[in-house]
């Protein structure tokens, strides 16, 4: 078994290996998606939407994903395991900056960071490398600023909008993460950034010609049901298979059925 690391992942762009990588909020799911061969396994903080009830990601704090990541990390032996630097933990000052990204880090054993934003994170980027905390990116759709883009749609589609983008890869490149993130952007942009920039580059909703895809665990598993994105294929539909096993444990219950003529021995 190889364990997967941020040199693994730019070998493997190196190599025009595809990375694989989903969404895991719990010991159990994280241990399914390792055991599978995922290269990457996010602590999104999509779990606030995911798992927490949440309209948006803004709310989820430092300690509800310091609890999640520890969970994760329980279940991860082979990949990658990084932890999203939710909102207002890294907006501050670099001095609170180091600190939560240092807990996610040292208490709940993320092996990197991700956080959003292109040339207005440049300095934290440099600065939590500097402390030897790797640091993956987002551009695109940012939805930490889901109010201030002013809903969840593709980013990057006019010249100048494009223009931007890559120039924020390629200043976050400098600044020293090790990936990048594109979420919503169009294929032929996310195509550009990948050859424009030496790291690995990660799509959700951004085509075929990125490095790698990751989306939400949930999602594909149809346990999201109508909410999950347009982009994100379903692979099984376990929403359906729950409310059915729960549907006929009902049943069961209130015939009488369990536990005298089913119950395990």
């Amino acid at each position: 078994m190889v364990k997967v690391t941020t040199s693994v992942l730019r070998e493997m762009k190196r190599r025009g290996e595809k990375i694989s990588a989903l969404t895991a909020y719990d010991a159990p799911t994280a241990k399914i998606l390792d055991e599978a061969g995922l290269d990457v396994i996010l602590v999104g903080d999509s779990v606030g939407n995911v798992k927490l009830g949440y309209d948006t990601t803004v709310p989820v704090t430092v300690e509800q994903m310091l609890h999640h990541t520890q969970a994760a990390r329980r279940g991860v032996s082979r990949a990658l395991l990084v932890a999203d630097l939710p909102y207002l933990s890294y907006h501050l000052s670099l001095g609170e900056t180091k600190l939560n990204a240092g807990r996610l880090f040292k208490e709940g054993g993320a092996e990197a960071v991700k956080l959003e934003g292109g040339l207005e994170v440049a300095a934290t980027v440099k600065a939590l490398v500097e402390i030897n905390i790797p640091v993956m990116g987002h551009l695109g759709l940012t939805p930490q600023a889901i109010h201030k883009i002013g809903g969840y749609k593709i980013q990057g589609k006019t010249p100048e909008s494009a223009e931007k983008m890559i120039t924020d890869a390629k200043i976050l490149e400098g600044a020293g993460v090790f990936a990048l993130v594109l979420e919503c952007v169009p294929p032929d942009l996310a195509r550009t950034i990948t050859a424009k920039v030496s790291v690995p580059t990660i799509g959700i909703g951004a085509g075929p010609h990125c490095d790698g895809q990751i989306l939400v665990t949930d999602d594909i598993l149809g346990l999201t049901g109508s909410s999950a994105p347009g982009f994100a294929a379903r692979y099984a539909d376990l929403g359906r298979t729950i409310r059915s096993a729960v549907s006929k444990y009902r049943r069961d219950v209130r015939s009488g059925r369990y536990p005298r003529r089913t119950s395990r021995r």
